[in-house]
């Protein structure tokens, strides 16, 4: 049975074509989360007044990939040294968050960041969000497999 997870990790258009391609990912949309803006639009959402975040819901199969392994793919793609940054992106709607399911994903998330805190790996402590899934929004349909419609293999 298929289980969903939640990320927030910058831009979407990238962080949807790194889960997109791991073995075991059934799905992916990118959408809102975290805000109070009911079916916020992507211009609502990056007025920074929303709440929300841009995010990439997935649905794996377990069987195939673990969700420890989709953290580590999340932990690779983006800085989540950075609050509410990635990149030349800047605000809260780029923030990295962890959206739980359930409480294993919670304990998942936390015991992965207590650990790559304590190996150093990255130079500076980490400010990802750890927090139960919110409402997602899907966004506009232009949105969806941003980089395979236009033609893109990788960001930057």
């Amino acid at each position: 049975m298929a289980k969903e997870a939640m990320f927030g990790a910058g831009c979407f258009w990238g962080v949807e074509e790194s889960f997109r391609h791991i073995d075991g990912v059934i799905d992916t949309a990118v959408g809102y989360a975290g805000g109070s803006t009911e079916h916020p639009s992507y211009e609502d959402v990056c007025t920074g007044t929303t709440g929300h975040a841009e995010v990439v819901h997935v649905k794996f199969d377990p069987e195939r990939v673990s969700y420890r392994q989709l953290l580590d793919t999340f932990f690779e793609i983006h800085d989540p040294t950075t609050p509410n940054r990635q990149g030349p992106d800047v605000g809260t709607q780029y923030r990295s968050a962890v959206f739980f399911y359930e409480d294993e994903q919670e304990a998942a998330a936390r015991e992965t960041m207590r650990r790559l805190d304590a190996s150093g790996a990255f130079g500076r402590p980490l400010v990802t969000q750890i927090v139960p899934a919110a409402p997602f929004w899907r966004a506009e349909e232009y949105h969806q497999r941003y980089f395979e419609k236009n033609g893109i293999t990788h960001c930057g």
